[in-house]
C-alpha cells in the first residue's frame, strides 16, 4: 500500500504561517505603492484630485476573477480587493462617503458601503438624499443611497452634469439584488465587457412595455426601481448620452445618469 502522504496538522499550520507572512509582505508593498502614486502626481506638478477610477477598478476585478483559483471564492476575492482598493484611495488623498438609507435602511446602507469601499474610509449617515448629492460634489466625496420606492433621488442626477452614478450595489448577485447607487464627480467611462448604462425616464408606460420598446431597438433593458412617477433602468452595454436609440425611447424627461459594471459573478 502507498504511504499516506496527507500532511500532518502541524505541517499544515506551518504552511499557513508561512503564507500569512508572504501575504503581509505583499499587502505592505501594495499599500506603499499607493503613497508612491500620490508622490508621483505631486512630482509631476499635477493637481491632487480624487483618485477614484471605477472603470479601472472594474478591470482589475475582472482580471483577478478570471485567474485560476483552487479554493478562493469570488466573494472572498471581491472582499479582499475592495478593502485594498478602499485603503489605497484613502492614502492618496481625501476620501469620504455619505450614506442615505431612507427611513429604515441605515444599517443596510452602511453594510453595503463597507462591502464596496472597505473599513478604512470615513463614512457618515445623512438624513436626506439631497445631502448625499451635496457630499458627492466635494473633493473626495462619494454619495451612496438606497433605491427605495418613496424617493427618486437618483433622478436629480439629470440636472447634476458633474455627478455620475458609477456603481450598483452589491457588486455580486450572490449578495442580493440591486439595492443602492454610488455617485461621485468621476468621468463616465467604459470598463469593457459587462458594463450597464443607467437610464431614467418619466414615461407612464409599464416597465415591461418600455423594455419591449428597447428590445425592438436592440437594447436589453431591465427595471431597477421606480418612485414618484420616475423609473430607473439598467441597459446592458455602455451607451453614450446622445445615443439615438435612447433618444427614441419613451418619455419626455429622460437621460443617462451613469454607468456601472454588471455583477462580477454573472
Amino acid at each position: 500500500m502507498p504511504a499516506d502522504k496527507t500532511p500532518s496538522l502541524d505541517q499544515v499550520r506551518a504552511r499557513i504561517d508561512a503564507v500569512d507572512a508572504e501575504l503581509l509582505h505583499l499587502i505592505d508593498e501594495r499599500t506603499a505603492l499607493a503613497e508612491q502614486v500620490r508622490a508621483a502626481k505631486q512630482a509631476q506638478g499635477g493637481e491632487i484630485t480624487f483618485g477614484l477610477r471605477p472603470s479601472r477598478e472594474a478591470q482589475v476585478m475582472r482580471r483577478l476573477l478570471a485567474m485560476p483559483r483552487k479554493a478562493a471564492s469570488i466573494g472572498l476575492v471581491a472582499r479582499i480587493w475592495r478593502e485594498l482598493m478602499g485603503d489605497n484611495l484613502n492614502r492618496q488623498g481625501s476620501f469620504h462617503v455619505a450614506l442615505w438609507g431612507g427611513r429604515q435602511g441605515q444599517a443596510r446602507i452602511t453594510e453595503l458601503g463597507r462591502q464596496r469601499f472597505g473599513q478604512s474610509v470615513y463614512m457618515r449617515t445623512v438624513d436626506k438624499p439631497e445631502m448625499l448629492l451635496s457630499e458627492a460634489k466635494t473633493l473626495g466625496g462619494v454619495g451612496l443611497g438606497l433605491l427605495t420606492n418613496d424617493s427618486a433621488w437618483w433622478a436629480r442626477l439629470l440636472v447634476e452634469p458633474k455627478l455620475t452614478a458609477f456603481a450598483v450595489l452589491p457588486c455580486l448577485s450572490a449578495w442580493g439584488p440591486p439595492e443602492a447607487l454610488a455617485v461621485a464627480e468621476v468621468p463616465m467611462e467604459p470598463s469593457g465587457e459587462g458594463d450597464e448604462t443607467l437610464w431614467v425616464t418619466d414615461s407612464t408606460l409599464q416597465s415591461w412595455e418600455i423594455e419591449v420598446r428597447f428590445s425592438a431597438d436592440g437594447v436589453a433593458a431591465r427595471l431597477l426601481t421606480e418612485a414618484n412617477g420616475l423609473k430607473l433602468f439598467s441597459l446592458a452595454g455602455f451607451y453614450m448620452k446622445d445615443d439615438e436609440r435612447l433618444a427614441r425611447a419613451p418619455g419626455k424627461l429622460t437621460g443617462v445618469i451613469g454607468a456601472a459594471p454588471a455583477p462580477f459573478d454573472l
